[in-house]
């Protein structure tokens, strides 16, 4: 069967109901949707209801009714008709194609349902249920089939007035079936039977017979169908074409014919921009115009079952372009005179617009091609100086000519941007900044007068791919990117940038009009590729041209579209986690205009709130301390309230953090010392010690003795104690509120992060180590402190502290995971169960 457009969705299934109004039908087996066919391929849904066979008297034979769930109307009265063929398709469609361009699909809420109404379909039809579709390739025994391959070949009709209907018929009958097919073309071909009937065609315009124009409508639009090279020659010959065109305007489903002849040859008008001297090019020129026309304005729409059908016809269209674009390729004069013509100052006007058509047509042909054929096309248009001659197209005033214009310079840019790159080089050596062909472009951009800056979107996409450092070429002796983005930052983006400039003079845009904010729209999107792709070239223009505080004013725009923009581009830079800029933000105070725009957003949960709270969210992820800094110190009181995230509370911890560590340099380098002795120390030599801890007998030491090698012991044992029990006094006082804050919902609905920046006393801090295990008061060699006796067996205050605040881990956690709390009171239970000396030794491990 021939290959379906997309599927019409199925009908939502349900477990019960969906009967009909006032008590009608309710077997949900027979519920169904009715879709048709659209001319764009597409299934429209022309209602639900319920589906029945009967017969109708006025159809004269059995039928499908479909009538509305809603209302009881009539939605689809269909006769059966023994010759259409019906086509079931997953299970729950049917499809089948009901008059001529009008195709229609029946969805089944259930199987059931489908089996029973194609069961009903089949019977009419004389056919077995079990097949999926009615209409089947061939319906002969295998006898009959064997028969019919030896047999020498179809035999047609007399082509003859008279006849017309029977020849009509045997065209349409041999269609389903590939065999008859073949042997109706191979009939046609042999007889010259198709300019018998376009002579016929004649006779019957003559005469004024529409039935017999009926019937050739039919037989040429079949002809079609049978996909043949071979007849598509005859048929589109010069001599013929034109009547296959006038058949083709007798369609018996519109009341008036169409006038397709009159308009090819009184309205289209061939215009030879540059005389065409081969013949045969010439009129190929010609046969490919009106196939194309026929393709695309005479013949119907394929239905459902024929649009495979005219695969050949596609394919008889490409070759003839390939062959045109060949042929003037290979006329050296033909193409001189273009560009001679194109590029002289003494072309009118008219005359310059029809030769830049021509040339973006010629480009357009050359898409067909394949990729060495159009390697060598673009070549000789670049040998003929396309580049150069669209310099001078695009510094014109007419706007057709350049829109055209720009069209042609896109397939170039698509087909090889380096190319484009070396030409836009070598003429800045020459030429001032004003009429650079990259300039151009971007001016033709920036003056787009589309209300929706259709052409615009398009320039700024080919700009993007010019300076896009993935498809640029690196060399032994040269690098591209290096050469071609110092060339686009010198001479080039102060012409992107002007619109940008020129409307952030002020604290809001000086003109917020929808079609300019669409335009820095545009920019701000390059600008972003730019600082994502581009290194220090981006990054010295923005900081050196104050870019980023120009583009913040945007936040200040009406249009959320053009303040997220802005917004994006600012995340985009500080995601590079670049200090250079981030020094350039807090110089600047350019969280300023984010903060007010927040502000102003009030508690309204959008894009523009949701985006804000995310750039400050990877701010305090990425631990980016400078700004965090920033943000805290100048815009805490704006933020502290906010609590429907835990976003800038985790901030301002974040930065309390910060401010400890630098309180206590000491205490900062203890914790890296204790994290690196956590995370660096070999497994094996770990294993060793304990093993020579549960070795060593508790009667060998003395109590509170902690067992270490003598040149661990630090000098001072105040030095590191004191701030340790400041630290930790501070964070028993905050310990309520921090645990309030962390824990606490969100308003909005939002979880809270799943994990808290803050020390938790819920999970005590190993804060000693080897060293400062060495020197607990009391301890041999260890200096005596005030309140301590320093005799065997003792054990001070600040000892008893110190084992308050150890853990398993000698690692300070600036993370607290609550999985880890259970592990955490385990390891303390043990701990609690052994002697003190023991666990000054496990500490000193």
């Amino acid at each position: 069967a021939p290959e379906q457009p997309c599927a019409p969705p199925a009908i939502a299934r349900r477990g019960g109901g969906g009967g009909a109004a006032g008590g009608r039908m309710t077997d949900t087996r027979r519920r169904v949707k009715v879709y048709t066919l659209n001319e764009d391929r597409q299934w429209d849904d022309r209602g639900t209801g319920h589906v029945s066979s009967c017969y109708v008297e006025r159809l004269k034979g059995m039928s499908l009714l479909v009538r509305a769930e809603s209302d009881g109307s009539l939605l689809l009265e269909s006769k059966i008709n023994p010759n259409t063929a019906y086509q079931k398709q997953q299970d729950t469609l049917i499809v089948w194609s009901e008059a001529e361009n009008y195709d229609l699909a029946l969805s089944f809420q259930e199987k059931a349902g489908c089996d029973e109404i194609w069961e009903k379909i089949c019977q009419v039809q004389g056919k077995d249920p079990s097949v999926d579709i009615t209409q089947d390739l061939v319906d002969e025994s295998e006898e009959e089939r064997f028969d019919d391959m030896s047999s020498p070949g179809l035999e047609l009709p007399s082509c003859e007035l008279s006849r017309l209907e029977e020849i009509a018929e045997l065209v349409a009958s041999s269609l389903p079936s590939p065999l008859r097919r073949e042997k109706l073309a191979l009939a046609l071909e042999n007889e010259g039977y198709i300019k018998k009937l376009l002579e016929i065609f004649h006779v019957c315009e003559d005469l004024e017979n529409i039935e017999g124009l009926h019937h050739l409508y039919e037989i040429i639009k079949g002809i079609f169908l049978l996909n043949r090279t071979a007849l598509f020659e005859v048929m589109f010959s010069e001599e013929c074409i034109m009547d296959v065109i006038g058949c083709l305007e007798y369609d018996p489903s519109l009341s008036q014919s169409r006038k397709h002849r009159e308009f090819l040859t009184k309205t289209a008008k061939f215009k030879e921009v540059i005389p065409i001297s081969d013949p045969e090019l010439k009129q190929k020129i010609h046969q490919t115009y009106r196939v194309q026309y026929i393709q695309d304005m005479v013949l119907p729409t394929p239905s459902v079952f024929e649009e495979n059908m005219l695969s050949t016809l596609h394919s008889f269209i490409f070759f003839n372009k390939v062959e045109i674009v060949g042929m003037l390729q290979e006329d050296e004069k033909f193409l001189t005179d273009l560009f001679a013509q194109l590029t002289d100052e003494a072309t009118d006007e008219e005359k310059r617009q029809e030769l830049v058509n021509f040339l973006k047509e010629f480009c357009a042909f050359s898409q067909t091609l394949q990729p060495q054929n159009r390697d060598a096309f673009f070549k000789t248009l670049s040998n003929m100086g396309i580049l150069p001659a669209l310099e001078v197209i695009l510094g014109m005033d007419d706007a057709q000519v350049r829109s055209a214009a720009t069209d042609i310079f896109s397939y170039l840019v698509e087909y090889n941007p380096s190319m484009v790159r070396e030409f836009v080089m070598q003429e800045a050596q020459q030429n001032d900044d004003d009429i650079l062909l990259i300039n151009l472009i971007i001016e033709h951009m920036i003056c787009d007068t589309d209300p929706e800056l259709g052409g615009a979107v398009l320039l700024m996409g080919l700009l993007r791919t010019l300076v896009d450092p993935e498809n640029m070429l690196a060399t032994a002796n040269k690098t591209e990117k290096t050469e071609f983005l110092g060339f686009f930052y010198k001479h080039c983006m102060h012409v992107l940038t002007a619109p940008l400039l020129a409307n952030t003079t002020e604290d809001k845009p000086s003109k917020d009009d929808f079609q300019t904010a669409q335009l820095l729209a545009l920019i701000l999107e390059l600008l972003t590729f730019c600082v994502e792709h581009h290194t220090y070239h981006i990054k010295n223009y923005i900081i050196n041209k104050d870019i980023l505080r120009r583009v913040l004013v945007l936040m200040a725009s009406k249009h959320a579209f053009l303040a997220l923009c802005a917004l994006r581009f600012k995340r985009k830079i500080i995601g590079l986690k670049d200090e250079f800029y981030n020094r350039y933000i807090m110089k600047s105070f350019l969280f300023e205009p984010v903060v007010k725009a927040f502000l102003n957003n009030g508690s309204r949960y959008n894009l523009m709130n949701s985006a804000i709270i995310e750039m400050f969210e990877f701010i305090r992820v990425e631990d980016i301390k400078s700004l965090t800094a920033h943000v805290i110190e100048n815009y805490w009181k704006a933020l502290e309230d906010v609590d429907y995230v835990q976003t800038f509370k985790g901030l301002k911890l974040r930065f309390e953090q910060q401010r400890e560590r630098q309180d206590n340099p000491k205490l900062d380098s203890m914790r890296s010392i204790l994290r690196n002795h956590r995370y660096r120390r070999d497994a094996r030599t770990l294993e060793d010690e304990e093993e020579m801890w549960f070795n060593t007998d508790e009667d060998d030491m003395e109590d509170g003795e902690a067992v270490v090698p003598p040149s661990d012991k630090p000098k001072n044992d105040e030095d590191i104690m004191d701030p340790i029990s400041k630290f930790m006094e501070r964070k028993k006082l905050k310990e309520s509120e921090e645990k309030e804050v962390l824990l606490k919902t969100n308003l909005s609905g939002r979880q809270s992060p799943s994990f808290k920046l803050s020390f938790s006393s819920g999970t005590k801090s190993n804060l000693t180590s080897q060293s400062s295990a060495s020197n607990l008061p009391g301890s041999p060699g260890s200096p005596g402190s005030p309140g301590s006796p320093g005799s065997p067996g003792s054990v001070s205050k600040s000892t008893s502290q110190m084992a308050a605040i150890t853990t398993k881990g000698g690692l300070v956690g600036l993370v607290d995971y609550p999985d880890d709390d259970e592990e955490d009171d385990e390891d303390e239970d043990k701990e609690e169960t052994l002697p003190l000396s023991k666990k000054a030794k496990l500490e000193s491990s």
